[in-house]
């Protein structure tokens, strides 16, 4: 029987793709003293590794497909074949960004102000070279954790840290300049395991029901009962992947109408449907839209 090896990211994104894969149907249970999970699949083998080192182990073969990000892949140059990106994260939808920030009372404004200073980052690699394209010399240190006291403490002048809200940020009293990079994840494959009929069959089978997983988060079901003569006012009001289903109720003029619609618009809407003629309104969560 052939097998697909499979790379969840350990770290911040670890709870989160858990969670998905669980969504998209399969069960992912991690033992702390474990680097290889369980997983409901007998064609799955799960390994747990750091995001910042998924492509090389996906690159070398040890492991056939994984989830990283974008900005790891770019870090270590890797060649991998990037499948497809996948937008979510530990705090939001939004993509993550890669920013340069200085202290807040700093007279750096603009990366010209960083000629011959220090600059502290785990992404050190993709920063220097991002300096080196705009022709600024700096000198770019690796941090390890705790990025931000680098230079609260004097051990470098800005630094370059992912964030997604950048409160954090400004927690630390810090100013951003400047957006290097805007990532987010990314299923990648080995080359020669993605060549394989099999193994891209299997990997294209967890791509389409994870994205119909993240499609959901952003949906929610709705289902309510109208007078069958408000019918057209309040379909007005509905928007749907296509249209809404409508169904008569036994013996009455009434009918039944069940829909799909952005999350973000169902507070605004339900109270409009109401003072249309709409009654019962139930709202549910999907699992995966296809």
């Amino acid at each position: 029987m052939s097998t697909l090896k499979l790379g969840i990211p350990k770290g911040s994104l670890q709870n989160a793709t858990i969670n998905l894969f669980e969504k998209s149907g399969w069960k992912i249970n991690v033992n702390d003293r474990s680097y290889f999970p369980d997983i409901n699949d007998e064609t799955i083998a799960c390994s747990i590794c750091r995001a910042q080192e998924m492509s090389r182990y996906v690159e070398s073969g040890t492991i056939d497909a994984g989830l990283t990000g974008k900005d790891w892949i770019e870090e270590n140059e890797s060649d991998v074949v990037v499948v497809d990106d996948l937008v979510y994260s530990k705090v939001s939808a939004n993509p993550a960004r890669w920013v340069l920030a200085v202290p807040a009372d700093s007279d750096i404004r603009r990366l010209e102000d960083l000629e011959g200073k220090k600059i502290a980052t785990e992404l050190v690699n993709f920063t220097r070279r991002f300096f080196e394209q705009h022709g600024i010399n700096v000198k770019v240190s690796f941090s390890w954790g705790a990025t931000e006291a680098k230079v609260v403490s004097g051990l470098a002048d800005a630094i370059v840290e992912v964030t997604e809200t950048g409160s954090t940020i400004r927690a630390h009293g810090l100013k951003i300049i400047h957006e290097l990079m805007q990532t987010n994840t990314r299923f990648i494959a080995n080359r020669e395991a993605y060549a394989d009929p099999w193994k891209r069959a299997k990997i294209e089978q967890i791509i389409l029901l994870l994205k119909g997983a993240l499609r959901a988060e952003r949906l929610v079901g709705l289902k309510m009962n109208l007078p069958l003569d408000k019918k057209e006012t309040v379909i007005a009001l509905l928007p749907s992947l296509n249209a809404p289903t409508i169904a008569g109720l036994h013996n009455t003029d009434w009918v039944s109408v069940e829909t799909v619609v952005d999350t973000r618009a169902v507070r605004d809407l339900i109270p409009r449907l109401l003072q249309a003629g709409a009654q019962g309104i139930i709202e549910y969560n999907l699992n995966k839209v296809i």
